[in-house]
């Protein structure tokens, strides 16, 4: 039995991840650690809670104590880390937040990864380890910062962050990087375009637009709409972190995009169509600082390298999406009360 440590796998990505790992292999045991901030939920995870390869954690991947108490306990095979501040207009009111999650929280796991899989621990000059051990990083194509209306990020591309949020995952994917390079610690790094698909935190564009038609509520456009993003169905992401863990070549980043260029208010506008509401309810609201204009992935690499390419067109995806939440809406109800409506109205109201 492979045991496999998911961090931040209460999340969107992550808890679609953790579905797809049980379902595909048969001999691996995962242990979820997540510390339910606002965008973890357990009830995304409801239908494995009593699965007997399935184990939840809650606690803080800043905790080292405590993560290396689970790495003596599991003898972790794998560790996949999606924990992560991952909000930027949050980002920009909480920076240090970020900063330590993201940034302390990934060396916390990196240092006790090394510390356990090392053969020789002791030995800073050694760089030997376990067979088949690897610790996958989950990134965004945020790092590279923003694209003019020509090209496409592509892995080799300088990391030029614009927000609090992807500076800290910058910094994350370095300190990473500088831990295969210095201790020889097996590693991957993968970096997505924007995901959308079943359980996303309706602080996003895509859960957030169909909340507020189904409640006639204003639609909140930042700027002019017309920012563009590369859009990925999360389980076609799920689909590539699984090829990077078992195929990825040491050391290297992937990049994985869904190949679905489209602009903010087109998105707005098809799911107003599709849901058989009125383009009145759009509200262009100014622009948040830093804003990126346009991202666009090269999938080249992942492409050619590990035999995966993105199964859903934007049109199939976004169907589905939301006819998920239409069919959801008892768990839009939990997730939007409380804390969140507090959020939606300092940013928006």
């Amino acid at each position: 039995m492979k045991t496999v440590l998911v961090t931040g796998g209460a999340g969107f990505i992550g808890s679609n991840y953790i579905k797809l790992m049980l379902k595909k292999f048969n001999d691996y045991q995962i242990v979820n650690v997540d510390n339910l901030t606002y965008a973890g939920n357990l009830e995304n995870l409801a239908e494995i809670q009593n699965y007997n390869r399935y184990t939840f954690i809650k606690a803080d991947i800043r905790n080292r104590k405590l993560i290396n108490k689970l790495f003596d306990k599991y003898n972790f095979k794998y560790v996949v880390n999606f924990a992560a501040e991952s909000h930027v207009d949050r980002s920009i009111e909480e920076p240090e937040v970020f900063l330590t999650t993201n940034v302390i929280g990934t060396q916390v796991l990196l240092e006790a990864a090394k510390n356990h899989w090392k053969i020789y621990p002791d030995d800073k000059y050694s760089t030997e380890y376990n067979d088949g051990v690897k610790f996958l990083q989950v990134s965004t194509d945020e790092v590279y910062g923003a694209l003019g209306k020509e090209g496409m990020f592509v892995e080799t591309m300088p990391l030029k962050p614009n927000s609090p949020y992807s500076a800290s995952k910058a910094s994350a994917d370095l300190i990473v990087r500088a831990y295969n390079r210095t201790f020889g610690l097996p590693i991957n790094i993968t970096r997505c375009s924007n995901n959308y698909g079943p359980y996303q935190f309706p602080e996003k564009l895509i859960p957030l637009m169909i909340n507020n038609c189904l409640n006639d509520e204003n639609l909140p456009v930042y700027g002019d709409g017309m920012q563009i993003r590369d859009w990925l169905h999360v389980k076609d992401h799920c689909e590539a972190i699984n090829a990077v863990l078992h195929k990825g070549q040491d050391g290297e980043i992937y990049n994985i995009g869904g190949n679905n260029e489209k602009a903010n208010i087109e998105i707005v506008r098809l799911i107003i169509k599709t849901l058989g509401k009125s383009e009145n309810l759009i509200k262009y609201v100014k622009d948040r600082p830093g804003h990126d204009r346009r991202y666009a992935i090269d999938n080249t690499k992942i492409s050619k390298e590990l035999s995966w390419k993105p199964s859903y067109t934007f049109a199939e995806g976004v169907e589905e999406t939301i006819q998920w939440y239409l069919d959801n809406s008892k768990w839009i109800e939990n997730v939007v009360s409380g804390d969140y409506k507090n959020f939606y109205l300092r940013m928006y109201k």
